[in-house]
């Protein structure tokens, strides 16, 4: 029997820009994106300059006949406002048009529930539609989404999403929930508790959704790593990973970092989101250096890399120093020029400008490691494994009492190994 593909929803978009905000048209084009990956199909737009968003409605009184004119006559399913609504802004939009309203949180909400894969990222996601959510139960019988047929946003599947949920139900899921994340996030501290111990410099990948980010870290683990099973999902879409990936790299040069794969940030990422991934995000607090990748063929790159900083800032991250790694350069083809101190360009998907980004982050990263000879004893095994591992092995000899190895190490290794110092 063949399997019914669901039709897709026919939206329009409406967004109120405020103060003439400079950047509102691509944020418009991006919440069609958003539209898009929801499986969802944005068919026309309606705007309007306010100096503030209409308290009842979101767009002034003006506007809601021409929504209603354009609902009618394009046969459209769903409104998809470009801003979050407050829970009054969606009941009288929805009273007035007799539609379904969403905004654009609930947009990134549904599209990371779908992307969802670990236990982990899946409660998550869980605790931040939850927390959208509670404000807008209206009453004990209103559902907590609607159910209606389609496909694309989290209530279209969700079992969870079906069930009428009271407010105080939804508060004790939220907190059972959290409750369950934490036993998760304390074995995450520990690993990351072990790998800082390890001496091994931590990278993290940070940058916009869609910049490239799961493609340089699998160029990275088919040039240095050479296992399939290593390999991170990659997919030209938004938010393609939300789970966090470390993998172990060690360089032609014999340095070696552990470099992470983290979630894309975008522009207004709930608050709800970045609260409930704090535990994944804090790999990025982590990190000894940061490579912020741009992609540098969408024109509006600067916001991104604008928006990236901010999120950064947000999460108290942005004292770590960084890497600006303008992916894509194979597809621009005006001139790049020197906009940051630290930049490496880079073709991550054709492997171009690799040598030049490796050679920026092992001078940011070892510019400290000290040169010297170790006398191990026979007896200390375990301190040549580490140095293999941990250090870049120049000599290695057997003299009469131990094993002389002229090594170069971290300063914490150098420290740590001043009782068998030679010379």
């Amino acid at each position: 029997m063949t399997e019914t593909i669901p039709e897709k929803e026919r939206a329009l978009v409406v967004g109120v820009n405020v103060n003439k905000d400079p950047h509102f048209e691509e944020s418009i084009e991006e919440l069609k994106n958003l539209a898009i990956a929801c499986n969802i199909e944005p068919v026309g737009e309606v705007t309007q300059n306010l100096n503030r968003f209409h308290t009842a409605h979101y767009v002034g009184t003006g506007k809601i006949e021409e929504i209603r004119n354009f609902i009618d006559r394009e046969e459209i399913d769903v409104l998809i406002c470009e801003d979050e609504l407050t829970p009054s802004q969606i009941r009288n939009l929805e009273k007035l048009l007799d539609i379904e309203v969403l905004d654009r949180t609930r947009l990134i909400l549904d599209i990371f529930a779908s992307r969802a894969q670990t236990k982990e990222a899946k409660m998550q996601v869980e605790i931040a539609r939850l927390r959208y959510a509670l404000p807008r139960l209206r009453s004990s019988n209103q559902n907590l989404g609607h159910q209606r047929g389609g496909a694309g946003t989290i209530n279209r599947g969700s079992g969870e999403t079906k069930q009428e949920l009271k407010r105080r139900q939804v508060e004790e899921k939220i907190a059972d929930l959290e409750q369950e994340l934490k036993s998760v996030a304390l074995s995450r501290q520990v690993r990351r508790k072990k790998r800082t111990t390890s001496g091994v410099p931590i990278v993290a990948l940070v940058g916009y959704t869609n910049a490239g980010k799961s493609t340089l870290m699998n160029t990275m683990v088919n040039k240095f790593v050479q296992a399939e099973d290593k390999l991170v999902f990659e997919k030209d879409m938004l938010f393609a990973t939300l789970d966090t990936s470390v993998r172990n790299i060690r360089f032609d040069n014999g340095k070696t970092i552990l470099l992470s794969d983290t979630v894309g940030f975008i522009n207004k990422l709930p608050h709800h989101l970045v609260k409930a991934f704090r535990s994944t995000l804090e790999e990025v607090l982590e990190a000894d250096l940061l490579l912020h990748v741009v992609d540098r063929a969408n024109p509006k790159y600067k916001k991104h890399i604008k928006v990236t900083n901010e999120t950064l800032a947000y999460i108290e991250a942005d004292h770590i120093p960084q890497i600006y790694v303008y992916n894509k350069i194979d597809l621009v083809t005006e001139p790049i020029g020197v906009e940051e101190d630290l930049t490496a360009r880079i073709s991550a998907k054709k492997e171009i400008g690799f040598k030049d980004l490796i050679d920026l982050v092992t001078t940011q990263l070892f510019s400290d490691y000290q040169n010297c000879q170790l006398l191990i004893p026979f007896s200390e095994g375990k301190i040549i494994s580490y140095l293999k591992d941990n250090g870049l092995i120049r000599a290695l000899s057997y003299e009469e009492t131990g094993t002389l190895v002229d090594v170069e190490l971290s300063v914490a290794d150098f420290e740590k190994y001043q009782a068998y110092l030679q010379g």
